[in-house]
């Protein structure tokens, strides 16, 4: 009964949502914004053009990368997770600096599951070379189904990551109180499908079932809207761009109450309250998850 109303609850909230958003957003193309990074065999278009494949098989993963770069900005692509029997392979999108030492990465990580169990997304940040700031949540729908937009915004004020315009995920600016954050490097946008098998599904318990494969994931609708790197010296500093406006600096009211909710009934782990990896919890996690 509990769960019912809490789905009422959060169709309600999330149609109001939808109702009140207004995004610009630049659509990007496959064969213009993105190019074949890792086995072009395994990559292919399908649909008509209007999508991507990617496959995943014992001989080879495959992924994929912007042209540019781009400094603060706003980032979104739909995704069609692998069917079925998924367990160790993992379906990544994610932004990266790709520099050697000192990294900032933001990461949607898709971890595969046994028929029948929830998906799981792992989102981390990296800022300054430092990362292991992992958060887990079961999705409460099956992402393996259709598509669903899976959104990264990232600003001078915080950087959201959010499931179908639902944020599930909030990582503020604090450098004001020494919390390094992602501000001076640009970062391209990456997409993967691996085998991870020795931790993605339950810690690395359960195994990729080669027997299933080759497994399939499905991308399309690319939206990029960001400062490119090369471009315009001002760009990443003009506060007039649309991500940087009011609308963008703090959640509305109703995308708070759906993180709420997100945060109370599907999140997982969640390393601010790991005290065996951290027996004193980073900074950060005392700064508020707003």
């Amino acid at each position: 009964m509990n769960f019912l109303r809490n789905m009422l609850v959060f169709l309600y909230v999330y149609v109001l949502l939808l109702l009140s958003l207004s995004v610009s957003a630049k659509p990007a193309t496959f064969q213009q914004d993105f190019k074949v990074t890792w086995a072009d065999t395994h990559i292919r278009p399908v649909e008509g053009g209007r999508a991507i494949q990617l496959k995943l098989d014992q001989s080879s993963g495959c992924g994929f990368a912007s042209k540019y770069k781009y400094l603060y900005g706003r980032v979104s692509m739909k995704i069609k997770l692998v069917p079925g029997d998924s367990a160790g392979t993992v379906t990544a999108f994610y932004m990266n600096s790709d520099t050697d030492t000192i990294r900032d990465e933001l990461d949607f990580e898709f971890l595969g599951n046994r028929t029948g169990q929830p998906y799981t997304v792992q989102t981390n940040v990296f800022a300054h070379g430092k990362g292991d700031r992992e958060q887990r949540v079961n999705l409460w729908f099956d992402p393996s189904a259709d598509y669903h937009t899976y959104t990264i915004l990232w600003n001078h004020k915080h950087t959201v990551f959010y499931v179908d315009e639902v944020p599930i995920r909030v990582y503020k600016n604090n450098e004001a109180k020494g919390i390094p954050y992602p501000k001076s490097q640009p970062m391209g946008v990456f997409s993967t499908l691996w085998e991870a098998d020795d931790w993605a599904t339950r810690g690395g318990l359960e195994k990729i079932d080669w027997s299933k494969a080759p497994f399939y994931a499905y991308y399309r609708d690319f939206e990029i809207d960001g400062c490119p790197v090369p471009g315009p010296m001002t760009c990443a500093s003009n506060l007039r761009n649309w991500w940087e406006g009011a609308a963008y600096q703090e959640l509305t009211p109703m995308q708070a109450r759906l993180y709420r909710w997100v945060r109370q009934n599907h999140m997982v782990y969640d390393y601010c309250n790991d005290k065996s990896r951290f027996p004193v919890p980073p900074p950060e996690c005392s700064a508020g998850i707003y």
